[in-house]
């Protein structure tokens, strides 16, 4: 799959590739268009000045308006405060859990704050860029840790500094770059296409110039395809 990945890559950077297949917008910067709330409130997010702003509270996510299959997705996102937990989630059900659990099923990557670790007495190893599957969704981590794949290398910026994602999410892989270098990957996740998810997880996060570029398609089972949200 590695090999796949490079082989699509050098594709998309050929002329006629990239007239088909370009970056477009995910947030424009200027509202909500595109994006649903799902179970937080009308006060969790704000624009201003071209940046995405979530209060972190109450705990949930807000989706994209659509599915998405296999893709190359960037956003920057910085943390406001020490200890801030924050991530995207990508091939999600675009719902929230259960009644008593307010994230949803999805590949989480995730974005930590630097001191989130210290600050909540966890192993050093509970890093930034973590890459896991959520509520009982199945996935293989490249470099695991339990079910969850570490980043092999700490690259993400402290709190009121913008940081860089990169991920590429192809037929169940999903490989990421974290300010400019990829250290961490997943595969064979059991949904291969779903909603893109932003998550709300008690502390402001700011987010901006969050892109994707649709690639093709691969061979998707109706089990490998999140329930469309009415």
């Amino acid at each position: 799959m590695k090999n796949i990945l490079l082989i699509m890559l050098c594709l998309i950077c050929t002329t006629s590739f990239s007239q088909e297949m370009q970056f477009r917008p995910l947030f424009n910067g200027t509202d909500l268009t595109g994006w649903i709330d799902v179970n937080t409130s009308p006060e969790t997010w704000r624009v201003e000045d071209s940046v995405l702003i979530c209060t972190g509270n109450p705990i949930g996510v807000m989706r994209s308006d659509r599915q998405y299959e296999n893709f190359i997705m960037e956003i920057e996102w910085k943390h406001m405060e020490a200890g801030g937990n924050s991530g995207v989630f990508i091939w999600s059900e675009g719902t929230q859990f259960s009644d008593d659990e307010p994230l949803t099923k999805a590949m989480e990557v995730q974005m930590l704050e630097l001191e989130w670790a210290t600050i909540h007495d966890r192993t050093d190893a509970y890093v930034h860029g973590e890459l896991f599957p959520t509520m009982g969704m199945t996935a293989v981590p490249d470099n695991p840790r339990g079910n969850r794949s570490k980043s092999l290398e700490k690259r993400c910026l402290g709190k009121g500094q913008w940081n860089k994602y990169v991920i590429v999410a192809v037929d169940g892989t999903v490989k990421l770059a974290i300010n400019g270098k990829f250290v961490n990957g997943i595969s064979k996740s059991e949904r291969k296409k779903g909603y893109i998810c932003l998550e709300a997880e008690g502390s402001e996060i700011h987010f901006r110039n969050i892109r994707i570029m649709e690639l093709p398609g691969g061979i998707l089972t109706p089990e490998n395809a999140a329930p469309v949200v009415d």
